[in-house]
């Protein structure tokens, strides 16, 4: 339990004392020391304002309920709404959380920016003047976001009482403190008890809060595991520092999908959405190279054509390395079983090297098909022709499986330009009169007569 922070009073003469004792040393009466409580107005200083905006909860009939849409906040980035599920929800609490320099705080800054809603954006780590210096880069002048430079809970509060914000923007949850926990900020029960402040504060008032955290060595939120049970959302900035792209994923989402993806691009001038993330996954090259195959794959409802590189060469040492970069390892090992035993490729004694291009990981099995002729091209050492893309799964006899939603990776792919797509012939395509040429195959067999025949 977090302990309040009280001392002992009499009654009488008003001499304080640190513990309770039976008589008052100043006026010698009996009986008149007792317990208060210290900066009891600072505890309740954000409820003072807010009174009419509570509401008693009572029980309800499941019938009863409103299933009413809630209204949500747009955010004005579409990218970020789109990890959301269609913006902020009104007395939610999300936690954003990166490596050190991924971006976390100037996205937020610059959203809380261009917000046509009163926010208030609080710091912890850094000055006014600071965030300032940062600001002139993004966007010089806002007339809805406001600026405090606090760590302590109560004091934020008092200031969010008075001012009244329709967002607050907390920077970070590691840096807050309370009086109510006597341990350092960034410990397990400070994290924990000024987290549960600020659900009270965002359930109560309806005002959506947003936190940025921290993440340990592994790569996983800093602190204890409670505090992603407790917030309504969990959102993960991920990149290399060295390169321009940032991706925005969602580890958890009380009120939209999981799968949803965004991307984000860094410049001098902040972070600029890639609403056409396809520029950054495919290379622009003038010459065609084996080993390269082009797969559409779908993030959420969002369609994707990335580009799956494959090197195969002959192993130097007694065992063939198989090394993967954003797939999974397991799977290309079955998917070499499969060419080894059902379409007679010889690979068990050649190391294979497999890369998604852009830094990104894909759990989509529609990409099996391009695996495959990534890796054939490499082993024959010739290019597929350019215009080419795959979409189809592979089964352990060799077949080529149907995936999902095969009509929107056909539109994405003629949006983009390419000639041909290859799929299974079990996928029912309800698409008529498009550009694109739809190869249909069955078996791995089909897909080297048609590439390499």
């Amino acid at each position: 339990m977090s302990k309040l922070k009280t001392a002992f009073f009499c009654q009488k003469c008003g001499t304080s004392y640190s513990k309770w004792q039976g008589q008052c040393y100043a006026c010698k009466e009996w009986n008149t020391i007792a317990e208060e409580i210290i900066q009891k107005e600072e505890k309740t200083a954000w409820k003072e304002t807010d009174v009419k905006n509570t509401k008693v909860a009572k029980p309800l009939l499941i019938k009863e309920i409103d299933t009413t849409q809630e209204i949500r906040l747009n955010t004005t980035d579409g990218e970020l709404n789109r990890v959301l599920g269609g913006g902020l929800v009104p007395g939610s609490l999300t936690l954003l959380g990166g490596e050190p320099g991924i971006g976390k705080s100037t996205l937020l800054l610059q959203i809380s920016l261009k917000l046509p809603f009163k926010t208030l954006y609080v710091s912890g780590e850094e000055s006014q003047k600071q965030i300032k210096m940062r600001a002139e880069r993004i966007l010089p002048n806002s007339e809805n976001c406001y600026i405090l430079t606090e760590t302590k809970t109560q004091n934020i509060f008092r200031q969010i009482a008075e001012m009244q914000p329709e967002i607050v923007i907390i920077d970070s949850i590691q840096t807050l403190h309370t009086d109510y926990i006597e341990s350092s900020a960034g410990s397990i029960s400070q994290i924990r008890e000024c987290t549960a402040e600020l659900i009270k504060f965002a359930k109560e008032t309806n005002t959506p809060v947003i936190l940025i955290g921290h993440i340990t060595k592994d790569g996983t939120i800093a602190g204890p595991k409670i505090l992603e049970h407790m917030v309504d959302t969990v959102l993960q900035f991920e990149g290399d520092r060295n390169h321009v792209y940032r991706i925005l994923r969602s580890l958890k989402n009380r009120f939209g999908s999981t799968a949803e993806l965004g991307i984000y691009e860094m410049l001098g001038s902040g972070l600029r959405e890639v609403e056409n993330p396809s520029e950054i996954l495919i290379s622009h090259k003038n010459e065609e190279l084996s080993g390269t195959a082009i797969a559409c794959t779908l993030e959420g409802m969002r369609p994707l054509m990335i580009e799956i590189q494959a090197l195969v060469s002959t192993a130097v040492y007694g065992t063939p390395q198989r090394s993967t970069t954003g797939y999974n390892a397991k799977r290309l090992n079955m998917i070499l079983a499969v060419l080894e035993k059902r379409a007679g490729f010889r690979l068990g004694t050649k190391d294979v090297f497999l890369n998604v291009t852009g830094g990104i990981s894909v759990d989509d099995t529609a990409i099996d098909l391009a695996v495959v002729a990534s890796i054939l091209s490499s082993n024959e050492d010739i290019a597929i022709e350019e215009g080419f893309c795959f979409a189809g799964e592979v089964g352990l006899s060799g077949e080529i499986r149907p995936v999902n939603r095969i009509d929107q990776r056909i539109q994405e792919a003629e949006k983009l330009g390419f000639t041909t797509i290859l799929l299974s012939k079990y996928n029912k395509i309800s698409l008529k009169n498009t550009k694109i040429k739809v190869v249909l195959v069955s078996k791995i067999e089909d897909v080297v007569s048609e590439l390499f025949g």
